[in-house]
């Protein structure tokens, strides 16, 4: 079967690449299964009631997120009710929502998906993931599983990979928003890659305005952000794996311009 991650999509420009590209990727790779980080859906921060809506038409069984997901308020009682939002297993009990979840293909075969944030350098101090990991998985039903890392810190993600290599099926990360070139696949059948990239306007930084963030660079003073316009581009990676075994047996990445 054939698994597709797309990483962080970032405001308006990311969510005319999922509607104009992402069809065509499904049907190009033979997807079975596809998950998409969303917490920078809203204007690059954080997720609307309105945009889930919009977002969960598409061709998507599961939708990931990191620490932006808590931007908005609104969407915390989704958090709750859906069973295909996922925020990262590893905050504190008492959150709303949940870090993990089982969802079949059309097929029948159970996906487990499970997302994780670092430690090191993010802004919240979450429980560690490592440890975490080890929880969620154990209660998984599922031989196929999907890990979304979303992490600063290269170091954590491969350590995090090494770790869990054997276990899942796959280990991506998000949060940087740049591409890594790094894919393998580990000894024991667990497919890596450091960072996806972002789905969004890549003539920007990080697929906001240029302008805003150099002069926060030069004057060390807070700015507002707005998403970059122009460069478009869905970036994803196409994991294949053993539904059998839970073993990956290919991992592609993808970039496609949408103008």
């Amino acid at each position: 079967m054939n698994i597709l991650f797309i990483g962080d999509v970032v405001g308006s420009p990311g969510r005319r690449a999922l509607n104009d590209a992402l069809t065509g990727v499904v049907d190009r790779h033979r997807i079975d299964f596809t998950i998409v980080n969303i917490e920078n859906a809203a204007g690059g921060f954080g997720l609307t009631v309105e945009l889930f809506e919009d977002l969960s038409r598409m061709p998507i069984d599961v939708f990931s997120s990191g620490n932006h997901i808590w931007d908005k308020r609104e969407i915390y009682d989704t958090l709750n009710s859906s069973d295909r939002l996922l925020r990262p297993a590893n905050y504190p009990p008492g959150n709303p929502g949940r870090g993990a979840t089982v969802q079949t293909t059309a097929s029948g075969v159970p996906v487990g998906v499970l997302n994780l944030q670092g430690q090191v350098f993010m802004p919240v101090n979450a429980d560690s993931p490592f440890r975490v990991a080890d929880e969620e998985i154990a209660k998984m039903d599922a031989k196929v599983v999907f890990v979304d890392f979303h992490a600063e810190a290269t170091s954590e993600k491969m350590a995090i990979g090494w770790y869990l290599d054997g276990r899942v099926s796959a280990v991506v990360g998000t949060h940087t928003h740049v591409a890594t070139a790094d894919e393998t696949i580990r000894p024991g059948g667990t497919a890596y890659l450091s960072d996806v990239g972002m789905t969004g306007a890549y003539e920007g930084i990080i697929g906001f305005s240029k302008d805003r963030i150099i002069e926060k660079f030069l004057s060390q003073t807070p700015r507002s952000f707005e998403t970059a316009k122009k460069d478009i581009r869905l970036s994803g990676v196409v994991v294949g794996v053993d539904e059998e075994t839970g073993k990956a047996t290919s991992i592609e990445r993808i970039q496609v311009r949408v103008d």
